[in-house]
């Protein structure tokens, strides 16, 4: 018993194979094998229209909008033409511009380094007030001042008793260490 309206030929010119499960292709509507479904495959003239990329301009690296149905290589010339914002006879613009301001330093740098006391622009090896002989006398170039040294975690808990007796008399026990040490 043979079943002569089942299935369907493969659309593509060189293979012509019987498929029972054939594949539609969304763009030409051509019913293929699992070989050849893809836009690919098949060359399908009409995949442009398929196809979601949006192609970028190749002198301003900006993306160039396209219709559906459009040619991504007409739009992309056609932006080319008439609203690229490259032009051929400019200069790209530097990136380093930003100078050091230290005296016999001739390193520039992306970003401002501006120091907080001068105002003045530095490098990143002279960013600090004390690197670049700030003289605006601000509270970086001062020597810091030493702080009060206090006792460290362990020597609060010198007399720390370990009675058997609930928290309260552990709560007791280091209230009264803690002021026998500030004694």
């Amino acid at each position: 018993m043979e079943f002569p309206d089942l299935g369907k030929h493969c659309s593509e010119k060189t293979c012509k194979q019987l498929d029972f499960l054939p594949i539609k292709c969304d763009a030409c509507e051509q019913d293929f094998c699992k070989d050849h479904f893809t836009s690919a495959a098949h060359k399908c003239p009409f995949a442009y229209k398929k196809d979601v990329r949006v192609p970028v301009c190749p002198l301003c690296d900006s993306p160039v909008p396209v219709r559906r149905g459009e040619l991504p290589d007409a739009a992309v010339g056609a932006h080319m033409d008439q609203h690229c914002r490259h032009s051929a006879g400019r200069k790209t613009g530097k990136i380093f511009t930003h100078r050091c301001s230290k005296e016999g330093c001739k390193r520039k740098e992306m970003l401002p380094l501006a120091c907080d006391q001068c105002l003045s622009n530095f490098c990143i090896q002279h960013r600090h007030p004390l690197d670049h002989s700030c003289t605006a006398g601000g509270p970086a170039t001062r020597a810091p001042e030493p702080k009060p040294q206090q006792p460290s975690a362990p020597a609060l808990l010198v007399g720390w008793r370990r009675d058997s007796g609930g928290a309260g008399d552990h709560t007791q026990d280091l209230f009264h260490t803690k002021q026998e040490l500030n004694h």
